[in-house]
Protein backbone atom coordinates (compact mmCIF):
# COMPACT_ATOMS: atom_id res chain seq x y z
CA UNK A 1 0.00 0.00 0.00
CA UNK A 2 0.97 3.75 -0.14
CA UNK A 3 2.16 4.01 3.60
CA UNK A 4 4.59 0.62 3.25
CA UNK A 5 6.15 1.93 0.00
CA UNK A 6 6.84 5.94 1.76
CA UNK A 7 8.03 3.99 4.38
CA UNK A 8 10.64 1.94 2.66
CA UNK A 9 11.26 4.95 0.58
CA UNK A 10 12.37 6.95 3.63
CA UNK A 11 14.31 4.19 4.74
CA UNK A 12 16.67 3.77 1.55
CA UNK A 13 18.70 6.81 3.02
CA UNK A 14 18.40 4.86 6.45
CA UNK A 15 21.72 2.20 6.61
CA UNK A 16 19.07 -1.15 6.81
CA UNK A 17 19.29 -4.36 5.12
CA UNK A 18 16.77 -7.30 5.02
CA UNK A 19 16.75 -10.35 6.61
CA UNK A 20 14.36 -13.38 6.21
CA UNK A 21 12.97 -15.03 9.47
CA UNK A 22 12.24 -18.75 9.92
CA UNK A 23 9.62 -20.07 11.86
CA UNK A 24 8.11 -23.74 12.41
CA UNK A 25 5.75 -23.18 15.39
CA UNK A 26 4.13 -25.83 17.48
CA UNK A 27 0.57 -26.01 15.05
CA UNK A 28 3.58 -28.15 13.12
CA UNK A 29 1.40 -26.78 10.00
CA UNK A 30 4.52 -25.65 7.80
CA UNK A 31 6.70 -22.75 7.52
CA UNK A 32 6.40 -19.11 8.05
CA UNK A 33 9.44 -17.38 6.18
CA UNK A 34 8.75 -13.54 6.50
CA UNK A 35 10.98 -10.62 5.36
CA UNK A 36 12.17 -7.71 7.25
CA UNK A 37 13.96 -4.44 6.28
CA UNK A 38 15.65 -3.09 9.60
CA UNK A 39 18.58 -0.76 10.92
CA UNK A 40 19.09 -3.07 14.10
CA UNK A 41 18.04 -0.50 16.41
CA UNK A 42 14.77 1.21 16.14
CA UNK A 43 13.73 0.60 12.36
CA UNK A 44 11.31 -2.51 11.47
CA UNK A 45 9.45 -2.22 8.31
CA UNK A 46 7.75 -5.78 7.43
CA UNK A 47 8.29 -6.72 4.01
CA UNK A 48 6.71 -10.21 2.24
CA UNK A 49 5.94 -13.25 3.73
CA UNK A 50 5.20 -16.80 2.98
CA UNK A 51 3.56 -19.86 4.25
CA UNK A 52 5.27 -23.22 2.73
CA UNK A 53 2.95 -26.47 4.18
CA UNK A 54 5.04 -29.64 5.38
CA UNK A 55 4.30 -32.28 3.63
CA UNK A 56 1.68 -34.54 5.73
CA UNK A 57 4.36 -37.59 6.72
CA UNK A 58 7.26 -35.43 7.30
CA UNK A 59 4.57 -33.60 10.24
CA UNK A 60 3.91 -36.85 11.48
CA UNK A 61 7.86 -37.75 11.75
CA UNK A 62 8.47 -34.14 13.50
CA UNK A 63 5.30 -35.13 15.77
CA UNK A 64 7.12 -38.26 17.15
CA UNK A 65 10.01 -36.61 18.44
CA UNK A 66 7.86 -33.50 20.45
CA UNK A 67 9.05 -33.96 23.85
CA UNK A 68 12.68 -35.31 22.78
CA UNK A 69 12.38 -38.74 24.47
CA UNK A 70 12.75 -40.31 20.57
CA UNK A 71 16.00 -41.87 19.78
CA UNK A 72 18.83 -39.50 18.91
CA UNK A 73 19.16 -40.91 15.36
CA UNK A 74 15.47 -40.31 14.72
CA UNK A 75 15.97 -36.62 15.94
CA UNK A 76 19.10 -35.92 14.01
CA UNK A 77 17.00 -37.10 10.99
CA UNK A 78 14.09 -35.10 11.49
CA UNK A 79 16.58 -32.29 12.28
CA UNK A 80 18.18 -32.75 8.87
CA UNK A 81 15.03 -33.53 7.04
CA UNK A 82 13.64 -30.06 8.77
CA UNK A 83 16.21 -28.05 7.82
CA UNK A 84 16.57 -29.07 4.08
CA UNK A 85 13.03 -28.28 3.63
CA UNK A 86 13.33 -24.79 5.63
CA UNK A 87 15.74 -24.28 2.65
CA UNK A 88 13.58 -24.65 0.10
CA UNK A 89 10.86 -22.44 1.25
CA UNK A 90 13.63 -19.92 1.29
CA UNK A 91 14.60 -21.04 -2.06
CA UNK A 92 10.51 -20.90 -3.10
CA UNK A 93 10.08 -17.07 -1.16
CA UNK A 94 13.18 -15.83 -3.30
CA UNK A 95 11.73 -17.38 -6.44
CA UNK A 96 8.65 -15.62 -5.38
CA UNK A 97 10.03 -12.11 -4.38
CA UNK A 98 13.22 -11.82 -6.67
CA UNK A 99 13.40 -8.21 -5.44
CA UNK A 100 13.86 -8.98 -1.45
CA UNK A 101 17.84 -9.37 -1.37
CA UNK A 102 18.00 -10.68 2.04
CA UNK A 103 21.83 -11.67 3.41
CA UNK A 104 21.12 -13.13 6.95
CA UNK A 105 18.34 -15.62 7.70
CA UNK A 106 17.31 -15.95 11.46
CA UNK A 107 16.74 -20.00 12.00
CA UNK A 108 14.35 -20.37 14.91
CA UNK A 109 14.16 -24.39 14.29
CA UNK A 110 11.21 -26.38 15.77
CA UNK A 111 11.04 -26.61 19.49
CA UNK A 112 10.65 -30.07 20.70
CA UNK A 113 11.49 -29.30 24.22
CA UNK A 114 10.61 -26.62 26.56
CA UNK A 115 11.03 -26.03 30.49
CA UNK A 116 12.61 -22.87 30.93
CA UNK A 117 11.41 -23.54 34.64
CA UNK A 118 13.95 -26.21 34.72
CA UNK A 119 16.05 -24.62 32.32
CA UNK A 120 16.00 -26.89 29.61
CA UNK A 121 14.39 -26.19 26.09
CA UNK A 122 15.89 -27.88 22.57
CA UNK A 123 15.42 -26.64 19.21
CA UNK A 124 15.85 -29.11 15.85
CA UNK A 125 17.56 -27.79 12.98
CA UNK A 126 21.27 -27.47 11.69
CA UNK A 127 22.17 -23.21 11.30
CA UNK A 128 25.55 -24.50 9.83
CA UNK A 129 23.75 -26.73 7.01
CA UNK A 130 21.15 -24.30 6.48
CA UNK A 131 24.08 -21.83 5.67
CA UNK A 132 25.44 -24.07 3.00
CA UNK A 133 22.42 -25.00 1.43
CA UNK A 134 20.76 -21.17 0.88
CA UNK A 135 24.14 -19.55 0.56
CA UNK A 136 23.40 -17.14 3.32
CA UNK A 137 24.33 -16.09 6.71
CA UNK A 138 22.23 -17.70 9.06
CA UNK A 139 21.50 -16.81 12.69
CA UNK A 140 20.04 -19.90 14.63
CA UNK A 141 19.68 -21.28 18.80
CA UNK A 142 17.99 -17.79 19.99
CA UNK A 143 16.78 -19.63 23.05
CA UNK A 144 19.33 -22.09 24.79
CA UNK A 145 21.44 -18.77 26.24
CA UNK A 146 18.15 -17.13 27.46
CA UNK A 147 17.11 -19.91 29.26
CA UNK A 148 20.15 -20.69 30.87
CA UNK A 149 20.40 -17.62 32.51
CA UNK A 150 16.71 -17.79 33.91
CA UNK A 151 15.07 -16.49 31.17
CA UNK A 152 11.67 -17.47 29.49
CA UNK A 153 13.31 -18.28 25.62
CA UNK A 154 11.81 -15.45 24.45
CA UNK A 155 15.18 -12.75 24.01
CA UNK A 156 14.53 -11.19 20.84
CA UNK A 157 10.55 -10.55 21.01
CA UNK A 158 11.06 -7.02 23.29
CA UNK A 159 13.59 -6.36 21.38
CA UNK A 160 11.30 -6.32 18.11
CA UNK A 161 8.20 -4.71 20.22
CA UNK A 162 10.52 -1.79 21.21
CA UNK A 163 11.40 -1.32 17.59
CA UNK A 164 7.54 -1.10 16.69
CA UNK A 165 6.43 0.85 19.54
CA UNK A 166 9.15 3.46 19.28
CA UNK A 167 7.07 6.21 17.88
CA UNK A 168 3.83 5.20 20.09
CA UNK A 169 2.57 6.81 22.91
CA UNK A 170 3.57 5.26 26.62
CA UNK A 171 3.07 3.28 28.85
CA UNK A 172 2.39 0.36 26.33
CA UNK A 173 1.82 -3.08 27.07
CA UNK A 174 1.97 -5.68 24.43
CA UNK A 175 1.39 -9.69 25.31
CA UNK A 176 2.60 -11.86 23.26
CA UNK A 177 0.53 -15.50 23.80
CA UNK A 178 3.50 -18.16 21.94
CA UNK A 179 1.72 -21.15 20.37
CA UNK A 180 -1.42 -19.66 20.57
CA UNK A 181 -1.71 -16.75 18.69
CA UNK A 182 -1.46 -12.79 19.47
CA UNK A 183 -4.01 -10.31 21.01
CA UNK A 184 -3.69 -6.29 20.67
CA UNK A 185 -5.31 -4.85 23.27
CA UNK A 186 -6.48 -1.45 22.58
CA UNK A 187 -6.73 0.01 26.24
CA UNK A 188 -9.62 2.94 25.60
CA UNK A 189 -11.97 0.21 24.14
CA UNK A 190 -11.62 -1.98 27.76
CA UNK A 191 -12.27 1.43 29.73
CA UNK A 192 -15.44 1.98 27.78
CA UNK A 193 -16.43 -1.87 28.04
CA UNK A 194 -15.90 -2.03 31.89
CA UNK A 195 -17.91 1.43 32.19
CA UNK A 196 -20.75 0.15 30.53
CA UNK A 197 -20.68 -2.97 32.55
CA UNK A 198 -20.09 -0.89 35.68
CA UNK A 199 -23.48 1.14 34.64
CA UNK A 200 -25.44 -2.28 34.20
CA UNK A 201 -24.03 -3.60 37.69
CA UNK A 202 -24.80 -0.03 39.56
CA UNK A 203 -27.95 0.84 37.85
CA UNK A 204 -29.39 -2.37 38.35
CA UNK A 205 -30.25 -3.17 35.07
CA UNK A 206 -27.47 -6.54 34.35
CA UNK A 207 -29.53 -8.56 36.35
CA UNK A 208 -32.80 -7.56 33.77
CA UNK A 209 -30.34 -7.88 30.91
CA UNK A 210 -29.76 -11.69 31.93
CA UNK A 211 -33.28 -12.03 32.76
CA UNK A 212 -33.89 -11.13 29.32
CA UNK A 213 -30.84 -13.27 27.14
CA UNK A 214 -31.49 -16.04 29.38
CA UNK A 215 -34.15 -16.97 27.00
CA UNK A 216 -32.24 -16.43 24.01
CA UNK A 217 -29.07 -17.77 25.58
CA UNK A 218 -30.45 -20.80 26.73
CA UNK A 219 -31.62 -22.19 22.69
CA UNK A 220 -27.93 -21.98 23.02
CA UNK A 221 -27.42 -24.33 25.31
CA UNK A 222 -26.30 -21.74 27.40
CA UNK A 223 -26.93 -19.81 31.19
CA UNK A 224 -28.23 -15.71 30.50
CA UNK A 225 -25.10 -14.99 32.42
CA UNK A 226 -22.65 -15.71 29.65
CA UNK A 227 -24.30 -12.91 28.00
CA UNK A 228 -21.53 -10.80 30.03
CA UNK A 229 -18.35 -12.83 28.91
CA UNK A 230 -19.81 -13.14 25.42
CA UNK A 231 -20.38 -9.17 25.30
CA UNK A 232 -16.66 -8.46 27.43
CA UNK A 233 -15.07 -10.34 24.00
CA UNK A 234 -16.27 -7.63 21.96
CA UNK A 235 -13.27 -5.25 23.33
CA UNK A 236 -10.82 -8.23 24.19
CA UNK A 237 -10.34 -11.69 24.98
CA UNK A 238 -8.49 -11.02 28.65
CA UNK A 239 -11.60 -9.66 30.45
CA UNK A 240 -14.13 -12.44 28.09
CA UNK A 241 -11.73 -15.07 30.03
CA UNK A 242 -12.01 -13.63 33.66
CA UNK A 243 -15.60 -13.28 33.55
CA UNK A 244 -16.39 -16.63 32.71
CA UNK A 245 -14.88 -17.20 36.44
CA UNK A 246 -18.28 -16.57 37.69
CA UNK A 247 -20.10 -19.22 35.58
CA UNK A 248 -20.83 -22.11 37.74
CA UNK A 249 -21.48 -24.80 34.72
CA UNK A 250 -17.89 -25.71 32.29
CA UNK A 251 -20.10 -25.61 29.32
CA UNK A 252 -21.09 -21.87 30.15
CA UNK A 253 -17.58 -20.94 30.44
CA UNK A 254 -15.90 -23.08 27.59
CA UNK A 255 -18.27 -21.61 24.92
Amino acid sequence: NSERMAAMAASSTINTRWALGLMSGTSLDGIDVAALETDGQARAIAGPALTVPYPAAFRERLRGVLGGAAPEPEIDAVAAELTRLHAAAVAEFRARFPTVHAGLIGFHGHTILHEPAARRTRQIGDGALLARLTGTEVVADFRSADVAAGGEGAPLAPLYHAALAAGLAKPLAVLNLGGVGNVIVFLPQILLLFLFVGLLEDSGYMARVAYLMDRIMRSLGLHGRAFVPMLSGFACAVPAILATRTLERKPDRTS
